[in-house]
């Protein structure tokens, strides 16, 4: 699928995706911390907007999938499901039931980091758009960016994970956040972290994937890279990182990943690795010279990868609620 962007028809089908399970309770996966009884409840009465998706932060990402599509056709034929939809779930009754949730006792590291970064790329995409719905986020957005805030200075070490606990993933995402709301200081403590965490690495081994993986940590550490570096300086960070890339090496990242069971939650992240690796590739691409061997590899390397899974986004529910989001993500490198 060279050069595969993102088309009307692929939007609607993303939207009808998408509109099937945000608003979908069951079945659900809730990782939820209980201080007593009357903690024991429903997931819609303890998240009265991300109840859907199986998981919260599922919910969230679907939301922003939502409503990156509606600014971009707001044509789509899906378009009056989607506002109406999002004037019934951003109100400040329902915000408030989630700040709740979070205020509770021990509920500190609910949804870190990877929940708090897709919130915050939801509360990017609304503050685009302006209106009553960025209006009744914001102070769910607030909170998060302040958990960011007190949580980076005391974490000495990234988590170098392919799943939710990858700490680049989470600091590219809220780098976006930083720059749509002009948040001078968040964008520069992000890059300080990035900075301490991830300078001094090189000749990266790349020794993925691993068998539930949905990020690749190797492209997710040079994404985030690519972000908080000059284009000069992340080309010779790069070099040091990934030395023999131009030469397709390490091989493993430039393989798609084989998904053997797709009914499987955690095998089928594996979609996901290909497309988020897709997304990866070409950022990279973006940022490399145009006469160098690398960026021809890093789009054929895209294409390949988002080949494999764009397919897959739907069919079945364990990577139906949560896959077209990276392929969004990918589409519009």
């Amino acid at each position: 699928m060279p050069d595969a962007a993102l088309t009307p028809q692929m939007a609607s089908k993303f939207a009808q995706i998408a509109l099937t399970h945000v608003g979908r309770e069951y079945p659900n996966v809730s990782v939820h911390v209980l201080n007593g009884p009357a903690d024991a409840r429903t997931p819609r009465a303890l998240h009265p907007v991300f109840y859907g998706s199986y998981d919260w932060h599922s919910c969230v990402h679907g939301h922003w999938l939502l409503a990156t599509l509606l600014r971009l056709f707001p044509d789509v034929p899906e378009a009056p499901a989607i506002v109406g939809h999002f004037d019934a779930t951003f109100i400040a009754e329902a915000i408030a039931g989630e700040l709740a949730y979070l205020k509770a006792p021990a509920r500190g590291g609910f949804e870190r980091p990877y929940g708090w970064a897709w919130l915050l790329l939801l509360g990017a995409e609304l503050r685009r758009r302006g209106g009553p719905w960025d209006a009744a986020l914001r102070p769910l957005s607030d909170a998060f960016e302040g958990r960011f805030v007190a949580f980076l200075p005391k974490a000495d070490y990234p988590v170098r994970a392919g799943v939710h606990s990858n700490t680049a993933f989470a600091l590219a995402l809220a780098h976006d956040y930083a720059r749509v709301a002009d948040n001078v200081a968040l964008k520069r403590l992000i890059v300080a972290k990035a900075r301490a965490w991830y300078s001094d690495d090189a000749d990266c081994q790349a020794w993925e994937p691993s068998g539930d993986d949905f990020l690749s940590p190797t492209l997710m550490e040079a994404e985030l890279m690519r972000r908080v570096l000059a284009p000069d300086e992340f080309r010779a960070w790069f070099a040091r990182f990934l030395p023999r890339a131009a030469a397709g090496e390490p091989a493993t990242l430039f393989e798609t990943a084989r998904v053997s069971d797709r009914g499987d939650g955690k095998i089928a992240h594996l979609d996901g690795l290909n497309l988020s690796r897709a997304w990866c590739w070409r950022g990279i691409a973006s940022a490399v010279a145009s006469d160098d061997p690398l960026r021809a590899l890093a789009m054929g390397a895209a294409d390949r990868h988002l080949d494999a899974s764009l397919t897959h986004v739907a069919g079945d529910y364990m990577g139906e609620h949560w896959l077209a989001s990276f392929a969004l993500l990918a589409l519009l490198a």
